[in-house]
């Protein structure tokens, strides 16, 4: 027996999640992994690097509570909204007996993270309009635990129809839990369901400080959810989550100043995006541009693999979205700066039109 055969069979068996960074590229723009596109200045103030840190640390969660409207009770940070995803289906999920059930095209680690830990997944896709099946969704609900719904949805931009949201609460209430994974939400900030918390004791919400507030490279999430499962999370977290230098510039990040810094980069964001839209529609080789409620913008091309590899071998590294259900010819360009939009559209207005891509 080689050492691979002592691995669990699911984890031999796992296909990991393609990260922008895994997938690599050599390029001077990077438009692949929704991140700000500029870098933000902070300074440590904490140097006691001898002592371990809080499991929660203190300033970080009444902060985040403070501006997410909730109770500190009611907040979990963590490495990454990632690991709130795992915590979730640890602390609720048993393994080879229950299932969580997601809807693609959407965001790829909640079948990663709850194939690792042996849970069954339990797809129902969306419709056309990349809107929620419930009828479908309730057909698969017996045996699922948890309801994973990303809304701004990644890679599609948009947002989930709030009433078919209340309609999916209602439908699992008892029974499981439904997570609304909102690491978009400061690009709209008027569709969060954090105010639906009190309402809604199964609701659990995945946020992050990795793209509106520009620390992606600080890996800090948060999951707002009731007291009861956050006192269940903590149960299954480990025990120095953050490190120092990671709560002290967090905490940076959430104070008036900082949140006032993120709102600026916000509108940034969106005057960019729109400019990049409306350019990208008047591109012959674009077949369709969706609207996005993010940081990113979804397109279709009638070819879009020549046109992919013709841009990141100049340099600019987009998001491929071929392998996603129903995005075959799909293109993610997160939304960089004015310069970095220029660049993509010159470089894509050299490629084919879509009449000649269409009848070579």
């Amino acid at each position: 027996m080689n050492t691979e055969q002592l691995a669990r069979a699911n984890v031999r068996a796992l296909t990991p999640y393609q990260s922008a960074r895994r997938l690599g590229g050599k390029g001077d723009v990077w438009l692949n992994a929704n991140e700000y596109p500029q870098a933000v200045e902070f300074q440590l103030t904490q140097q006691t690097l001898n002592r371990y840190p809080e499991c929660q640390p203190g300033a970080v969660i009444e902060r985040y509570a403070a501006y997410a409207g909730v109770a500190p009770e009611q907040v979990l940070v963590s490495r990454g909204a990632d690991e709130g995803i795992e915590l979730i289906i640890r602390a609720f999920c048993e393994p080879g007996e229950d299932a969580i059930i997601y809807c693609p095209p959407t965001y790829g680690m909640y079948s990663v993270s709850a194939q690792t830990i042996g849970v069954a997944c339990r797809t129902v896709p969306t419709d056309e309009n990349w809107q929620l099946d419930l009828a479908g969704i309730q057909a698969q609900l017996d045996g699922a635990k948890v309801v994973f719904v990303c809304s701004p949805n990644n890679p599609t931009g948009q947002l989930i129809n709030p009433d078919d949201m209340r309609t999916l609460l209602e439908m699992t209430r008892g029974k499981a839990l439904v997570v609304a994974d909102e690491a978009y939400i400061e690009f709209c900030p008027q569709a969060s369901l954090a105010g639906w918390l009190a309402e809604y004791p199964h609701l659990v919400i995945l946020r992050t400080l990795s793209k509106a507030f520009a620390l992606a490279g600080l890996r800090c999430g948060f999951t707002l959810a009731s007291e009861t499962v956050i006192n269940l999370l903590l149960k299954v977290i480990a025990p120095y989550p953050l490190s120092t230098p990671v709560a002290d510039i967090a905490a940076q990040a959430l104070t008036p100043r900082g949140i006032a810094a993120m709102r600026e980069q916000v509108a940034t964001v969106l005057r960019n995006r729109q400019l990049l839209t409306e350019q990208l529609r008047q591109t012959a080789c674009i077949a369709q541009v969706y609207d996005s409620q993010t940081n990113y913008v979804l397109v279709r091309l009638a070819d879009s693999d020549p046109a992919f590899k013709s841009l990141w071998d100049q340099g600019i590294i987009l998001r491929d979205q071929n392998k996603q259900p129903g995005l075959r010819g799909c293109l993610r360009i997160t939304v960089g700066t004015r310069e970095e939009c220029q660049r993509v559209l010159d470089a894509l207005s050299k490629q084919p039109s879509l009449t000649t891509a269409e009848n070579p």
